[in-house]
């Protein structure tokens, strides 16, 4: 970590963050799948809806709605898809579209991170953490929702944003980590 801000380097900063932020992306997709397999274990009995999370299921929707219903990263790629390219996303396309906006996402928000670290190195405090929570905060609970992307946060049982906050604190712990041997090795 650089403390000196005399010796800060935006460029490594963001280069690092860049790599830190896709990095804590896969994981936080990791992490997901494996809180969806565990939860899959503890389905109430009878065919009665799970409270956790299902299986591609992104930030901000809630658990076991109908495939109808896109989520967040679903939702933007169609419109820029739409918007930029002119193309409608082929259902097909959709959940591979998704992908891509959630690894874009999860990489230029470390590489923000990771350049301002360079001139603020307290946002790097306990290992990330709070960048995690933060993270959450203001995508998950205020930004989604106010573009229309989800529903409002009241509007989710308390286990979905515990599966939100906690993919986000994996992605925060990781992407600093990640950040930190990567800028400690430029």
């Amino acid at each position: 970590m650089r403390n000196d801000r005399k010796n800060a380097d935006p460029l490594k900063g963001l280069v690092a963050g860049l790599v830190g932020g896709l990095v804590a992306s896969w994981i936080m997709n990791q992490f997901q799948a494996s809180w969806t397999k565990l939860a899959e274990g503890f389905e109430k009995p009878h065919g009665a809806q799970s409270m956790q999370p299902s299986e591609g299921q992104a930030q901000g929707q809630k658990p076991n709605e109908s495939r109808e219903q896109d989520d967040a990263t679903v939702k933007t790629a169609e419109t820029i898809s739409e918007g930029v390219f002119g193309h409608e996303l082929k259902e097909s396309e959709k959940k591979p579209a998704g992908a891509v906006v959630h690894y874009a996402f999860g990489t230029a928000t470390g590489g923000l991170y990771g350049a301002a670290a360079e001139f603020v190195p307290e946002i790097t405090a306990a290992a990330g953490l709070p960048f995690g929570v933060g993270f959450w905060v203001v995508a998950d609970e205020l930004a989604v929702p106010a573009l229309g992307l989800s529903k409002g946060p009241t509007e989710y049982p308390l286990s979905t944003h515990v599966y939100a906050l906690a993919s986000h604190i994996v992605y925060g712990v990781t992407a600093e980590a990640t950040r930190r041997a990567v800028r400690s090795a430029l």
